[in-house]
């Protein structure tokens, strides 16, 4: 994915280009919701400049970069007339099932780092069959 990460800290809201290229992304919008995804940039950048985000606002166990994901969430959430999502909820939801799946990846990535394999790529014929 190519785009800009938003996250928050004790020195406010950041946008980055790069630096998080080892980060999972998990999607939070369905493909075919595309009216929202046409909004969502301009959302998020609105949303980040709320006094909400200012630096002296950060708490490292109360009001940190969870809190900002999870109150972005749920503003567009309450925006297309949904129910909030509460902590549990978005963890249950979105990340559990993200973080499980790249654990598996990386257990699989060091197995295989740690033993003789090689892999070979398939013919361009063999791939479209």
């Amino acid at each position: 994915f190519a785009g800009v990460v938003y996250n928050y800290d004790q020195e406010g809201v950041h946008r980055a280009g790069s630096g998080w290229e080892q980060c999972i992304c998990i999607p939070l919008v369905q493909p075919d919701m595309w009216e929202l995804l046409q909004h969502w940039d301009n959302l998020l950048e609105e949303f980040s400049w709320e006094e909400a985000w200012l630096p002296h606002r950060y708490n490292e166990q109360q009001h940190n970069c969870f809190t900002f994901a999870l109150a972005f969430v749920n503003r567009v959430r309450q925006g297309r007339g949904r129910e909030p999502l509460s902590k549990a909820q978005f963890t249950e939801s979105f990340l559990l099932p993200h973080t499980r799946e790249a654990s598996r990846y990386l257990t699989l990535h060091q197995q295989l780092a740690h033993t003789d394999v090689y892999i070979v790529p398939l013919a361009e014929q063999e791939q479209d069959s």
